[in-house]
């Protein structure tokens, strides 16, 4: 679960992780300890949905307008982490436009919702098998497109909306429907510890943390620094680090085998080996990396069979086997 989410730090195009198994074990608060790892981003001041100064093909209108007049202003602010709530309303989500006062005035008043918060960042929906359907096509549409379109009565809004999407659940509560579920692009499982010393390490942690936050929080401030560090070296390198042509040729041949619908398959592993290989501080993708990404990049793209009694990690981690002795 941990190296999914700081996998999807280090590049965004990996396409958010999925965290799915049992209540209590970590999974909210791993994805909320983000905010305090990912580096500051360059914004444009005072934009509300922190566009790139730099990236001019996707700034918002208002930021497009400025840009033609002059250099745009800067400023540094902390990568969001917005959770959607389950009964939030599609307005509260896309944002509202005051159609009253735009009719009064001639002027688009628009209230950004939480899509236009999460820009540039990470979504956390929590429960997300739990989520309406008329949300998840909301978010199906954005996700394709990187953009937010809000429409009321003739008059248009449209702001960027690029994000990592990290959702959680309990797979007792259901399932989540094909269209969504493809479009994370890694799937963690995560199950309650049996290691009665691991067990012991987690509640003297949690209590520690109860009874004194602030102290707590200073006593692993250098494993925070440490491994900030490395998520930064990591996102320096990222566009360095190379994948042969044999690495590229077993993750195809890996994906045939187990018989992947499309071609999402192949471009995660190669973006999270990549991505790992950087955490590293390699600058060459091995077999090793392509083994350790492979179950989390394909285990919610196989095709289900009512029949088979194999879990689907273990049938990858088969297939992998397999393509390594031949």
């Amino acid at each position: 679960m941990k190296l999914s989410l700081l996998l999807n730090v280090i590049d965004p195009s990996i396409g958010g992780v999925m965290v799915m198994g049992h209540r209590g074990t970590g999974k909210s608060t791993a994805v909320r300890a983000l905010a305090e790892l990912v580096p500051s981003i360059v914004c444009v001041r005072k934009c509300d949905y922190g566009c790139n100064p730099d990236d001019l093909e996707n700034l918002c209108e208002d930021c497009l307008a400025r840009s033609r007049t002059g250099r745009l202003a800067r400023e540094r602010r902390p990568v969001p982490v917005v959770d959607l709530p389950l009964g939030a309303t599609e307005d509260r989500v896309c944002g509202t436009l005051d159609i009253e006062r735009a009719l009064q005035t001639g002027r688009k008043t628009f209230e950004p919702g939480l899509l236009a918060r999460a820009n540039r960042g990470f979504l956390y929906i929590d429960e997300v098998n739990l989520l309406e359907d008329h949300l998840v096509d909301v978010l199906l549409d954005v996700a394709a497109s990187g953009w937010n379109v809000v429409e009321r009565e003739g008059i248009s809004v449209t702001h960027p909306a690029r994000f990592v999407l990290v959702g959680s659940g309990n797979p007792e509560e259901g399932e989540l429907r094909p269209q969504l579920l493809d479009r994370f692009g890694l799937h963690a499982r995560i199950e309650t510890i049996s290691d009665i010393r691991q067990r012991i390490e987690i509640v003297r942690r949690r209590d520690s943390y109860d009874r004194h936050p602030d102290k707590f929080v200073r006593e692993w401030e250098g494993e925070q620094k440490k491994l900030r560090a490395r998520i930064s070296r990591a996102r320096r390198i990222i566009d360095d680090v190379s994948i042969g042509d044999e690495s590229v040729r077993m993750i195809a041949d890996l994906c045939q085998r187990l018989r992947i619908d499309g071609h999402r398959g192949e471009l995660t592993i190669v973006r999270a080996a990549r991505a790992l290989a950087a955490f590293e501080g390699r600058r060459m993708v091995d077999e090793d990396d392509i083994t350790r990404v492979a179950v989390m990049a394909l285990r919610h793209r196989m095709r289900k069979d009512p029949l088979e009694s194999i879990d689907s990690g273990v049938r990858i981690e088969r297939a992998l086997e397999l393509g390594l002795k031949t």
